[in-house]
């Protein structure tokens, strides 16, 4: 008997756990990245050493910025099977969006080695490549720190000794950076026109609320404001150890190239994710107008940078779209809201990211049932199935077909999809959409004359009412299921 309960116990355990990862996908895709978060807590603390649910967690925190909680995750997910290629993909993303490039680079790499079909981790080889080349310094200014997995540092099959190397680098880096005092005004001959950028990050420095902010990962606009200006110091210091003619040589050539760069891509960094943090919070709170006009201003400012500044612009624009559309949806601008949600999709073919698609093709649906375009929709949700991951998100899917269908009078085609719906509900023991599901498949049968089956599903949809104390539900259930009786005795 005690076998049996504990056989019991552990099955409804599972049933819990995939319904938790099920939920955590389905409020990724939708963007619910915090709720998605709790979710995989959640599950994690019934299984916790799922590789799979601490690769959705870090997926999760990397979209938000929790670069470090990203990177916890995918090591976290990599300790019982250091070969299993997502965990190192999303390690790899994570040390580059810390500006870790280097070892991105490593664990880009040894994803390849495991993966090559993927295209990913060619991208990531690509991206982590060019931001080394776009580093400026001598090997000696390499930012080296113990953390993860250094076994490729080993050398002829014996272990490098990073703490000694460390520490020659800071002394060799002590040495080299013994400032010469310099004037104001060779400081300016050695910088050029980008002086006015250092006095200008210097004047920033003097705006205690600016520089009290914080970014979305929690980095300090200060901290930003201040590598930057050492970047400029550094740069000035190396030029003035150079003849004039080199000194002015290296400038245009290397500075216009990779100072800028380096600068504005710190500065647009902090401010895209301050921003987009923003919009979130003025979302969630259903601010409507508010996002409406920050995303818009936000909007303006991304489309003047360059891909270089911003290397994930169009994601970025993307996201923008959907966000100015959801919000013109709730303004009840409909025309405007599908014109929004279209850039989405398109700069969404454009990166190829399905994620992305998914979403503006749900979008899109949304605006079409919104106008009462059922076939639009229809037609537009059909192209986003093969898409979806999420259990949960295909009930969901499913039923609003097959709506749109019992709106059109289709009933059969309704019918089919409330099936669906029905079956993939049953799969994730999700009451609420077992509960809909079910309705729907009554209200086909009831228009098709099939009177036995349709009292049977509202028989069904009202015992998930009542599991849910759903009042409303019930009372609606119970009139309907009356009606359907009423055509079985004539």
């Amino acid at each position: 008997m005690a076998n049996i309960d504990a056989d019991l116990e552990d099955q409804q355990s599972k049933g819990v756990f995939a319904t938790l990862m099920a939920d955590g996908k389905w409020m990724y895709q939708a963007g619910e990245y915090k709720k998605a978060i709790d979710s995989f807590t959640e599950a994690l603390a019934l299984k916790p050493s799922d590789k799979h649910c601490f690769v959705a967690r870090s997926r999760c925190y990397l979209k938000m910025g929790g670069f470090e909680n990203a990177l916890r995750d995918a090591e976290a997910s990599l300790k019982s099977d250091n070969t299993f290629f997502e965990g190192l993909y999303l390690k790899a993303e994570a040390l580059y969006y810390m500006g870790e490039f280097e070892f991105a680079l490593v664990f880009y790499h040894r994803g390849h080695k495991l993966r090559p079909q993927m295209q990913e981790f060619r991208l990531g080889i690509q991206k982590a490549q060019e931001a080394i080349e776009n580093s400026v310094g001598s090997p000696s200014n390499v930012k080296l720190e113990i953390k993860g997995d250094l076994s490729f540092l080993n050398i002829g099959g014996e272990r490098a000794k990073p703490i000694a190397a460390i520490q020659n680098l800071t002394k060799e880096k002590k040495q080299k950076t013994e400032k010469t005092p310099k004037s104001e005004k060779t400081t300016k001959q050695l910088l050029g026109e980008f002086y006015s950028d250092k006095k200008y990050l210097e004047n920033l420095m003097k705006d205690e609320d600016l520089v009290e902010g914080t970014t979305k990962s929690g980095e300090k606009v200060k901290d930003i404001i201040q590598r930057c200006l050492s970047y400029l110091d550094t740069c000035t210091e190396f030029w003035h150890q150079e003849k004039p003619t080199s000194a002015q040589e290296m400038r245009q050539k290397f500075m216009q190239q990779k100072c800028t760069k380096r600068c504005n891509s710190a500065l647009s960094s902090g401010f895209l994710l301050k921003s987009l943090d923003e919009i979130e919070r003025e979302l969630m709170s259903g601010n409507t107008e508010g996002t409406l006009k920050k995303a818009e201003e936000v909007m303006k400012m991304v489309q003047r940078w360059s891909e270089k500044e911003v290397p994930n612009k169009k994601e970025v624009l993307g996201t923008l779209h959907s966000c100015i559309g959801n919000a013109l949806i709730d303004l009840g601008n409909m025309d405007k809201a599908l014109e929004h949600h279209q850039k989405d999709l398109e700069l969404a073919k454009q990166c190829k990211l399905p994620g992305a698609l998914s979403r503006a093709l749900d979008n899109i649906g949304r605006v079409y049932v919104r106008n009462e375009e059922f076939a639009e929709a229809i037609r537009v949700w059909e192209k986003k199935l093969p898409l979806v991951s999420s259990d949960l998100e295909k009930t969901w899917l499913l039923h609003e077909i097959g709506l749109c269908y019992l709106k059109l009078d289709h009933h059969e085609e309704a019918r089919d999809y409330g099936v669906r719906s029905v079956a993939a509900a049953d799969g994730i023991a999700d009451k609420k959409w077992q509960l809909n599901a079910n309705v729907l498949v009554a209200q086909s049968e009831l228009k098709l004359g099939n009177y036995e089956s349709c009292v049977t599903h509202f028989q069904r949809a009202l015992f998930y009412a009542k599991l849910l104390e759903d009042d409303s539900a019930m009372d609606a259930i119970e009139k309907a299921l009356h009606e359907a009786k009423q055509h079985l005795t004539q």
